[in-house]
C-alpha cells in the first residue's frame, strides 16, 4: 500500500476528515519507490570515535513493511535508526530513503520521518507544555518561523487523543511520569504525518494496557495509511504482523528474515537464551541489593 497523508490523518483520528488536504497526494509522489529504505554497505562512526558503530550494513525495506530490530545492548540498533535518518555521517557506503540520498537530502528526508528516540527524560523543571512538545513534531511541515495554523493545532490535539494524552494538553512535560512522557513523544512523531516511523524502544515505561493500545494504533496506521515501521525492541515478543526480523550484533546484521523463519532460526534462539540469562543475572543482583 502506498502512503497517503489524508488517509494517515483519517486513520489517526476520524475527526480530522474535515481538514484533509486535496493536494497532498500529488506532492507525496516525488521520490517514490517500492523500496523506501536502501542501505548499501553502510558504515558509520560517531564523532570522535575510531571504531565504526555499524559496519557494512546492507538492508532493503519496502513501503508498508513492519520490521522489528533486536539484538544485545551495544549491537548498533539505535545507530542504524540514526543512520537511516541521516543524523550520522557515513564513512563508507550509501543510504537512500524515498529514493533520495541521506548525504544530499537528509533534511528533506527527516521531514517525512517520525523518530521516537529511546527513553527521552525531561527535567521536572522543564517549562515546555505537552502541546508544544507535540507541535515540534510538525515543524518539518510547518517550517521554522512560519505561522502555526488552526489546522496544525487540530492535528496536535488529535495526535494526543490517539495516544490517550489529550487531557494533559496544557501540562508541563517535566511533571509527567516516564510512561506519560513516552506517549507524548509518540504523539509528537505522529503529528508530523510521517511516511516512515523509526521507533527506538517505544513501549519502554508503558504498562501492558498502554503497550497494547499504542501497538494497535501503529498497526492501524500501517494497515490503513501505508506507514512503514522500523521498531527497535528489547521485548522478546515479536508481533505476528511483523514482516521481517533484523538481529544485530557487534554493529552488523547477522539475521534478516521473515518472521516465521526468524523465530525458528538458531541465531534467534541463541539470542533469546542469552537475553533470558542476562535478565536472570540482573534480577538476582537486584534482589541481593535489596536485602
Amino acid at each position: 500500500m502506498s502512503f497517503s497523508s489524508n488517509t494517515f490523518l483519517q486513520a489517526l483520528n476520524p475527526k480530522l476528515s474535515e481538514i484533509l488536504n486535496p493536494r497532498a497526494e500529488k506532492a507525496l509522489q516525488e521520490g517514490s519507490t517500492d523500496e523506501i529504505i536502501v542501505l548499501d554497505s553502510a558504515t558509520t562512526v560517531y564523532e570522535g570515535e575510531r571504531i565504526p558503530t555499524i559496519q557494512d550494513i546492507s538492508l532493503r525495506v519496502k513501503k508498508g513493511e513492519i520490521l522489528f530490530i533486536i539484538g544485545p545492548n551495544g549491537a548498533g540498533k539505535t545507530t542504524l535508526l540514526e543512520t537511516i535518518c541521516g543524523i550520522l555521517p557515513l564513512r563508507e557506503g550509501s543510504v537512500e530513503v524515498f529514493g533520495l540520498s541521506t548525504k544530499k537530502y537528509g533534511h528533506q528526508i527527516r521531514k517525512r520521518i517520525g523518530y521516537v528516540i529511546q527513553e527521552m527524560d525531561f527535567d521536572p523543571s522543564e517549562p515546555f507544555l505537552v502541546k508544544d512538545v507535540v507541535l515540534i513534531g510538525r515543524i518539518g511541515l510547518i517550517g521554522v518561523g512560519k505561522r502555526v495554523t488552526k489546522r496544525d493545532w487540530e492535528i496536535v490535539r488529535a495526535s494526543l487523543e490517539a495516544v490517550g494524552m489529550e487531557a494533559f494538553w496544557g501540562r508541563p512535560i517535566g511533571k509527567l511520569s516516564a510512561g506519560q512522557q513516552q506517549k507524548v513523544m509518540i504523539a509528537s512523531a505522529l503529528a508530523g504525518e510521517p511516511e516512515v516511523l523509526l521507533l527506538d524502544e517505544p513501549f519502554a515505561n508503558l504498562d501492558i494496557n498502554a503497550r497494547h493500545d499504542i501497538y494497535q494504533l501503529l498497526l492501524k496506521l500501517n494497515r490503513e495509511a501505508g506507514v512503514t515501521i522500523l521498531c527497535v525492541s528489547h521485548n522478546l515478543g515479536i508481533p505476528p504482523e511483523t514482516d521481517k526480523v533484523i538481529l544485530m550484533q557487534n554493529g552488523r546484521i547477522i539475521m534478516n528474515s521473515e518472521r516465521e523463519k526468524a523465530l525458528t532460526s538458531p541465531l534467534y534462539k541463541a539470542f533469546i537464551e542469552l537475553s533470558q540469562a542476562e535478565k536472570g543475572v540482573y534480577n538476582a543482583a537486584k534482589t541481593a541489593q535489596e536485602k
